[in-house]
């Protein structure tokens, strides 16, 4: 170990405080950490800070440069006046899943701390009558719609999985998994892969240690998923050249977060082909201007999501003149992505460093000079994280397709209130209410509850379809939580419509 120099890259840099606890280790402790500070590019990490930090203190509203995705960019998935539409990007979807062409890539690197928990979101259960946690409800989603595209084509294919995780979530993800069985998937169609991790910064730039002789790191962002992609010829990766073996072109990327994801939806990805698009955006029609939710938009000829802060009151609130009942800019960005092969191939080989780094402050332990960890109560330093999203300005085509809010989008964040397992629960129990009643099912003493409770297993229908055998013509008691169940789910001798007094 050549300590000098790394000591003089170290004060070189201003980080020379991460030899201070140097002295307290073992041997075998100093191997490791000497290693772990090598494969840090100290002024590299500078730049990006400070590069990073100054765009924050500049950051100017837009509006000279913003302009609403062209018209001919854009499709809605709602009302019945789009329905043909509707049916057609379907079909095409379908088609391309049953040749094997379509993959979902799911963002699962964070864990679920706001809602209290210290193990992966996906492993999550928000108190559905199945007691189905996030995971296996997105399993049994792949599971059904690879039936209906062999259903519409006569052709079987399968959508595989790739799951990026993070050094916090890859191993209980790992086992999770494995003590399912996979949920019914092939274990070859669900591929687990790691993105990188980044030192957790001071507010001023210097290193946090989270133990005497180990850097404090965390996940680089959802936008990690390039650099990870990039890992071509690690045993058992998941990259761009193992997508292009598997005949892979299209990719469906989510957060794990949203309980009412569409796995590879078929409206989704048919609809991004027919528009020709290198990648797509699902998002929500923003109704109100003081939402706080990024939009998506072009900005000096570039597509990208801007944040709400980055738009002025004046703007926010303009109608769009072609329909004076909406507004302008109104593309709510939800994290639901479609993305070429070859586009994602561009970004991994000539983009990926140059997309910029964002801050997010944080909590995080530290070592204090005594060499005790301190847990701070307040925010006291940052992570640098890139966005999925902000591939988008290298796109020359990008299809922004929207759908309805209550249909297909309620996040999981918070232990209590907004976006939290209550709402989620609620958010699919609506659902699949509305489901129910379309397909001629009826809801007796209504009157006797404030919410009803009811699940459709995706097993049984993936949006709604195929339901009237189940439920035409019968009644189900909102007093009671109802739960449809699939065919091929473990029978337990109660009847498909659990507890329901018609059946």
């Amino acid at each position: 170990m050549d300590h000098d120099k790394l000591r003089r890259d170290l004060k070189e840099n201003n980080q020379e405080h991460l030899f201070e606890h140097w002295d307290s280790l073992t041997d075998d402790q100093q191997c490791v950490f000497y290693r772990d500070l090598r494969n840090i590019d100290f002024a590299k990490m500078n730049r990006s800070f400070e590069k990073t930090m100054n765009e924050a203190k500049t950051c100017e509203k837009k509006d000279e440069k913003l302009q609403p995705v062209p018209p001919g960019q854009v499709g809605s998935a709602i009302g019945a006046e789009n329905q043909n539409k509707v049916d057609s990007w379907r079909d095409k979807g379908l088609q391309v899943i049953s040749e094997g062409k379509v993959a979902v890539l799911l963002l699962a690197g964070g864990q679920g701390t706001r809602l209290g928990v210290k193990y992966p979101k996906g492993m999550y259960d928000v108190g559905l009558p199945s007691g189905k946690t996030l995971y296996q409800l997105q399993a049994e989603r792949i599971l059904k719609v690879q039936e209906l595209a062999y259903k519409h084509t006569g052709s079987k294919s399968t959508v595989p999985w790739y799951i990026m995780t993070s050094e916090h979530t890859v191993d209980e993800t790992k086992r999770f998994f494995q003590e399912h069985d996979y949920f019914g998937l092939s274990k070859d169609d669900v591929q687990l892969f790691e993105q990188h991790t980044l030192p957790c910064l001071t507010m001023d730039g210097k290193i946090i240690l989270d133990q005497p002789g180990k850097v404090a790191r965390a996940p680089g962002g959802n936008g990690g998923l390039y650099e990870a992609l990039g890992d071509d010829g690690v045993d058992n990766h998941v990259s761009i050249s193992t997508m292009k073996k598997r005949g892979i072109e299209y990719v469906h990327v989510y957060c794990v977060d949203n309980i009412l994801v569409k796995m590879a939806d078929p409206v989704f990805v048919g609809f991004c082909i027919d528009k020709s698009a290198e990648c797509g955006a699902k998002v929500v029609v923003k109704t109100l201007p003081e939402e706080k939710v990024g939009v998506v938009v072009k900005c000096d000829g570039k597509y990208q999501v801007v944040e709400y802060s980055e738009i002025s009151k004046e703007l926010s609130e303009m109608k769009d003149p072609l329909n004076n009942d909406k507004l302008l800019f109104r593309d709510g960005n939800i994290c639901n992505h479609f993305l070429t092969v070859d586009f994602l191939e561009k970004i991994v080989t000539e983009h990926e460093t140059s997309l910029k780094f964002h801050i997010a402050k944080k909590k995080i332990p530290y070592v204090d000079e005594d060499g005790k960890r301190i847990t701070p109560t307040e925010p006291n330093g940052i992570k640098l994280e890139k966005f999925v999203f902000d591939v988008f300005e290298f796109a020359e085509t990008l299809a922004v397709l929207e759908v309805a809010r209550e249909d297909e989008f309620s996040p999981l964040k918070n232990r209590n209130g907004p976006d939290s397992p209550e709402t989620a629960k609620s958010d699919l129990s609506n659902l699949h209410y509305k489901y129910i009643v379309k397909a001629g099912g009826k809801f007796i003493n209504t009157n006797e509850v404030s919410s009803i409770v009811c699940e459709i297993s995706p097993l049984l229908s993936y949006a709604g379809e195929g339901l009237e055998d189940d439920v035409k013509g019968k009644e189900f008691s909102a007093t009671d939580e109802t739960y449809l169940k699939g065919d091929e789910e473990d029978k337990t001798g109660e009847p498909a419509c659990k507890k329901s007094k018609e059946c």
